[in-house]
């Protein structure tokens, strides 16, 4: 293994600690701010190129030990020892590839979902609720907090369309393999028969790009005002503080209610604009490189049915890595940790398997 590299970065990683702790530094809270997250990034690799280099001298002592000694005991006990080291290095250089793969940008960054009803009417409203109620528990488990933007009911309780995001650590970095179609299968409550649906939503995860520049041209924009209101029509706002802001040379059209202040929707609405804006400069940026992203779990085409949620069965699928877990219900309460966690690592070996 080349360790040239990972020299390199030790260097770094010492230099950086000795400046988190300088007090001119700790005085210029931005700077600081920015180095005590590149010594964060680097700790990990630095532990594991560590390990490494302790596995190794092992291997070298043991080595040492079976050239000089002539005890066949001892040299024996050295050979099984350099043998469970070796298989040890293989795993800790596999660790390390993983670890050195360029991020995701985007990885600590907050996000906002669109989820929208698809084929299934009223039922496809429905689940798209509990869609997104699972995101919310999933977001109170992991301590981040919730915003609605804009969330249009049904009569019924389910959702036409929603808007919302959630913010806290690394949030885009867990979220980012949701955006796509989600199906169900299952029996709805106005059916008589007993006979399984098949419904569809779309799920949409875009990292909040407020410290990106995206410009954006005010004759580019037409902004319209009107009044927001809630399920069903309650709560209605008697002032025309909601927001929409349609970007005429994309069609990107952005909606924002859940303010009372129109100033404050039309701020929050600008900054969704500017995601979105964000999120398509990435799609047309990917699409030059389709071919990689075939062998990646990717963060999506927004037409491709990632995952199926099976109620008669008790199951969800996620199609990319065909993993079947038999726990819907707690899935649906926001346990998706084991879900999420398989995905990462799949997305990580196939990006490994495309460098090497």
């Amino acid at each position: 293994m080349n360790t040239e590299k990972l020299d390199n970065l030790k260097s770094k990683f010492i230099s950086l600690t000795a400046q988190i702790s300088d007090p001119a530094v700790i005085s210029d809270n931005k700077e600081w701010t920015r180095l005590c997250k590149e010594h964060s990034d680097l700790e990990p690799i630095i532990a594991k190129y560590d390990e490494y280099l302790a596995v190794s001298r092992d291997v070298a002592g043991a080595e040492e030990l079976i050239a000089a000694e002539t005890d066949p005991d001892l040299i024996e006990m050295a050979k099984e020892e350099i043998k469970e080291n070796r298989s040890r290095l293989e795993v800790i250089e596999n660790d390390l590839k993983l670890l050195l793969l360029p991020s995701d940008p985007d990885d600590d960054k907050n996000v906002i979902i669109e989820i929208r009803g698809g084929a299934g009417g009223e039922e496809a409203a429905l689940f798209a609720y509990e869609i997104m109620r699972m995101y919310k528990m999933y977001a109170e488990k992991k301590r981040w907090k919730a915003e609605d933007i804009d969330v249009n009911m049904t009569e019924l309780g389910g959702v036409k369309e929603a808007v919302f995001s959630l913010s806290g650590t690394d949030v885009y970095s867990r979220m980012k393999f949701e955006s796509g179609v989600h199906r169900v299968q299952r029996v709805p409550e106005t059916e008589s028969q007993g006979r399984i649906h098949t419904s569809t939503i779309t799920v949409a995860v875009l990292p909040e790009v407020e410290d990106v520049k995206i410009d954006i041209n005010e004759k580019d924009l037409k902004i319209d005002t009107y009044r927001s209101s809630g399920a069903g029509g309650q709560h209605v706002n008697k002032t025309e503080s909601a927001i929409r802001i349609t970007h005429l040379p994309t069609g990107i059209v952005v909606c924002c209610q859940d303010e009372r202040s129109q100033i404050k929707n039309r701020d929050r609405a600008m900054s969704i604009l500017k995601s979105k804006l964000y999120d398509k400069q990435k799609e047309e940026q990917s699409a030059q490189y389709s071919q990689a992203r075939r062998s990646q779990v990717g963060t999506g085409d927004r037409s491709e049915r990632i995952r199926t949620y099976n109620f008669p069965q008790g199951r969800v699928t996620d199609h990319r890595i065909n993993l079947t877990l038999y726990s819907l219900d707690n899935f649906l309460n926001g346990d998706l940790d084991e879900m999420i966690e398989a995905l990462i690592v799949a997305d990580r070996e196939a990006k490994l398997a495309s460098a090497e």
